[in-house]
């Protein structure tokens, strides 16, 4: 099993055809991923060869689905360009957009998720500024390393992109059902509650790792849905526990002031809803560890 991506998914490329798209689009399909084109208006109905895989560039989104099917669409797209670009996947409903381009202007972000809402949220956004997410074994719909763990029983979102990836390190005799980097910025789509949400529905996830980090209120209303609807145990861990109070640190959702957003609040409303919090990553990995053993 799985969550939001799995060997059926039907993946395009936002941006295929540029540097960074180029580049992660011949990882992804090392992976197993099931890359059935790429978008860009400028080069439709040309082909591009990854090692001997021919991949074909649609001039929309919407020719890409009718075209192929697809289903998930991976976002490589500069800053400038991305609102119009998430716009286009929201307009041809596909059913998920990863967006992992950062360095979008909150404004921009705030306006495309808004307008997903507004026409039914028949797209889940995930992102932006994040890896992507990962169903081992399955599909690869970003840039999480596909070569750091195994299929198996452990759920992970993550609003860091490093950190998701020395989680599944630390954990990878064990192995993820599917792992989801959120991202960090102040407007994102998916959230850790929807993530949550879908690993407490996945019979094959026994066990959920969530990492947050300071600034903002994401961890404490997570800590509020887990102690609610959530039955599997759950594994914490909140980055900044050294950050100074008042100073913006890292992702630009990450600003302390006072004790609201500080990593020992969000540990507290964490640990009072029954989640294990590790003081750091490994820690926390040894506390997933002992709860399945």
């Amino acid at each position: 099993m799985a969550i939001f991506l799995n060997k059926d998914s039907k993946v395009i490329v936002q941006g295929m055809t540029g540097a960074t798209g180029m580049k992660h689009t011949k990882l992804m399909l090392a992976d197993g991923t099931n890359i059935v084109g790429g978008v860009n208006p400028r080069k439709a109905g040309t082909e591009v060869d990854f090692d001997g895989t021919s991949i074909p560039v649609f001039g929309s989104v919407a020719e890409a689905i009718e075209k192929t099917g697809a289903n998930v669409s991976v976002l490589f797209v500069p800053p400038a360009f991305s609102k119009a670009a998430v716009v286009e996947a929201i307009d041809a409903e596909i059913p998920l957009a990863v967006v992992i381009t950062e360095g979008i202007a909150v404004h921009d972000s705030a306006a495309f998720y808004a307008y997903a809402k507004s026409k039914g949220d028949k797209t889940r956004i995930i992102g932006p500024n994040c890896p992507g997410l990962i169903t081992p074994g399955q599909s690869n719909a970003g840039i999480i390393p596909g070569d750091i763990t195994k299929p198996g029983r452990i759920g992970l979102v993550s609003k860091s992109g490093t950190l998701t990836y020395q989680m599944m390190y630390e954990l990878r005799d064990i192995g993820f059902s599917s792992a989801v980097g959120i991202g960090g910025d102040p407007v994102i789509g998916t959230t850790h509650i929807d993530a949550l949400a879908a690993f407490e529905a996945d019979p094959e996830t026994d066990l959920i790792v969530m990492i947050g980090e300071i600034g903002g209120d994401a961890e404490e209303r997570a800590a509020d849905y887990i102690k609610a609807n959530v039955t599997k145990p759950v594994v914490g861990y909140v980055a900044g526990f050294t950050a100074p109070e008042g100073k913006t640190m890292g992702h630009a959702g990450a600003i302390v002031s006072g004790s609201s957003g500080t990593a020992q609040a969000k540990k507290e409303a964490l640990e009072a809803a029954g989640v294990k919090v590790g003081k750091t990553p490994t820690e926390t990995a040894k506390l997933a560890r002992e709860l399945l053993s």
